[in-house]
């Protein structure tokens, strides 16, 4: 029986590509605004491009930041996807306005260090030995549009809590690629627009709903 996925409509772009690409990896997955629909849906997503700041204001009107509370809370996966991921920081600090995120993790989004932004193409993951989302994709190439992003991990796991699975890439400067971290999963780069490696990834995510 097929999963329900859940891609939460917040008024952001980039919907309708993951919503196809979570259909083609296998889940029963559609586009809802509603909060009850989300909270019982297998699987949610947070799909997001766009200003940090802008997002979170879009999040809050639709009390998002609820909605994922109440999902981890009661253990139900959340997948981020680009601001998707970045929001789920304390914060984001973007053209020096600094705007406050859903704060699932602690840790500042930050302007890369690079010599060309944005980070647009693709590339390789120092994919992190525990993760179950690049099972068999670990060598692939994945897709970045992106400026900003998590460049450390602030959160201190301790046992016998599971550790998160932190995979990383580089582009002028080290950052967060990818955390999976219990039912909160997060991926800086996007997985409906890399490919049979996107969608491999998605059918990871989804086996474990």
């Amino acid at each position: 029986m097929s999963k329900k996925v859940a891609v939460f409509d917040y008024g952001s772009g980039n919907i309708h590509s993951a919503l196809k690409a979570l259909q083609a990896a296998g889940a029963e997955a559609i586009l809802t605004d509603d909060p009850v629909v989300a909270l019982e849906a297998d699987g949610l997503v947070l799909p997001g491009v766009g200003a940090f700041s802008a997002v979170m204001q879009k999040l809050k009107a639709k009390q998002v930041d609820r909605l994922v509370d109440k999902r981890l809370a009661a253990g139900k996966p959340v997948l981020g996807i680009c601001v998707g991921m970045q929001v789920m920081f304390s914060s984001g600090d973007e053209h020096g306005d600094s705007a406050e995120g859903l704060g699932q993790w602690p840790g500042v989004i930050e302007r890369l260090e690079a010599p060309l932004l944005p980070h647009m193409g693709w590339a390789t993951l120092e994919v992190d030995e525990g993760s179950k989302l690049f099972r068999g994709i670990e060598n692939e190439m994945f897709y970045f549009v992106h400026s900003y992003a998590a460049k450390r991990w602030e959160l201190d796991i301790i046992p016998p809590f599971v550790p998160a699975a932190l995979s990383w890439a580089t582009h002028g400067e080290r950052f967060l690629a990818a955390v999976e971290n219990g039912p909160l999963s997060a991926t800086q780069f996007h997985p409906e627009k890399s490919g049979e490696a996107g969608l491999k990834l998605l059918q990871n995510w989804i086996k474990t709903l």
